[in-house]
């Protein structure tokens, strides 16, 4: 096991989309692809970092869309919420074949299947090197998963927000529609809300200025892209101050 102190950071929080967890399929969950993911949580689990996730929902609904389709948005947005706990059990359930102590903690009240959020109680999870994964956002309509990790990951004293995306950091533009896209190394928070740069929503990067907790993006589809990052490596981009 490699000691913490060798890597970047210490406790770290990973936001992934529901989106990643579909794989090439159009909708719902992936299994090869949820094992590949718990399997790159490992590697670093290893290293002897502490882990916190956020996983959003969008795979199996997205509480905006709910509502430009008509339904309400605040019951749209709880069902979002819903969505992001079925992720995240499926996500425990990949750890744990890992023999990885997985918990659950969700900000809407479900005590069958998960633990209720409380500060101390988490923070003592990451002590004891489980990993903790944040579901339900934050309990809250009109909040996305985004907002809800950077809450959370101030919460814990996380000393970065590490973002898997599809693309190996942030662009100018989208490189999936723009070949002449370009890469930065480097940007600031002021320069992604002024750019509309979509790292994250707006409230989520001033959460995160506000605290200046660094946001890390990167891209979940590199094998070994999140070791990487720890170990100092790999292709990304850093939104600090």
């Amino acid at each position: 096991m490699t000691d913490a102190t060798q890597t970047t950071y210490r406790r770290v929080m990973l936001k992934i989309s529901g989106e990643a967890l579909m794989g090439d399929t159009g909708f719902g969950l992936h299994p090869p692809t949820v094992q590949r993911i718990a399997q790159e949580v490992k590697i670093v689990h290893d290293m002897g970092v502490e882990i916190c996730m956020v996983i959003g929902g969008g795979n199996i609904f997205r509480g905006l869309q709910g509502s430009a389709q008509g339904m309400e948005r605040t019951t749209a947005d709880y069902m979002g919420m819903l969505a992001t706990v079925m992720n995240a059990l499926a996500m425990q359930s990949a750890l744990e074949e890992l023999n990885i102590h997985t918990r659950v903690i969700s900000a809407i009240t479900m005590n069958e299947v998960a633990e209720p959020y409380i500060r101390r109680r988490a923070v003592r999870h990451l002590e004891k090197k489980r990993v903790c994964i944040f579901a339900a956002g934050t309990g809250n309509p009109y909040f996305t998963t985004d907002t809800a990790a950077t809450l959370r990951a101030n919460e814990m004293a996380c000393q970065a927000i590490l973002k898997g995306t599809k693309v190996d950091g942030v662009y100018d533009k989208d490189p999936a529609k723009n070949d002449d896209a370009v890469r930065f190394d480097k940007v600031t928070y002021d320069e992604v809300l002024a750019k509309h740069l979509g790292v994250m929503d707006a409230s989520a990067i001033a959460l995160a200025r506000d605290n200046h907790l660094p946001i890390i993006v990167f891209s979940l589809d590199e094998p070994g892209g999140f070791r990487g990052i720890l170990a100092g490596e790999g292709t990304y981009t850093i939104v600090s101050d």
